[in-house]
């Protein structure tokens, strides 16, 4: 069993930066890919950023490419997101997810096995 545990979301202007943290415990992440999502209120939860076991290896949605950077600490048994440049369509709930399952896509919620509560962002103008 594995809990994770989002955190650094909250209210921001648009231009501005926010930097997620995905933490993890009852599991070393280090064999699992993560993926990070984000879900607007009536909307689908879509992927925003993947990145590999290693960390050797990154995806993104195209709306965030170039403004978001995901890593990770595998000592640290964590998970970051930097947020750059946040425009108003960048507000949801963001939630950090293990996929334990390497021959899985890695832009599907249904590809995932462990989510953490999520944490609120918003966007303002």
């Amino acid at each position: 069993q594995v809990q994770l545990v989002e955190s650094g979301g909250g209210l921001v202007q648009a231009g501005g930066s926010l930097r997620l943290s995905c933490a993890a415990s009852g599991r070393t992440l280090s064999s699992y890919g993560m993926g990070w999502f984000r879900q607007a209120p009536g909307q689908e939860r879509d992927i925003v950023a993947f990145i590999t076991s290693s960390g050797g290896r990154t995806n993104y949605a195209d709306s965030v490419k170039g403004r978001f950077t995901i890593s990770r600490d595998n000592a640290e048994n964590t998970v970051f997101l930097q947020m750059n440049s946040l425009k108003l369509e960048d507000t949801g709930v963001y939630y950090c997810a293990v996929r334990t399952d390497t021959y899985r896509v890695w832009n599907s919620p249904y590809a995932y096995d462990y989510w953490g509560q999520g944490t609120q962002v918003t966007v303002s103008s």
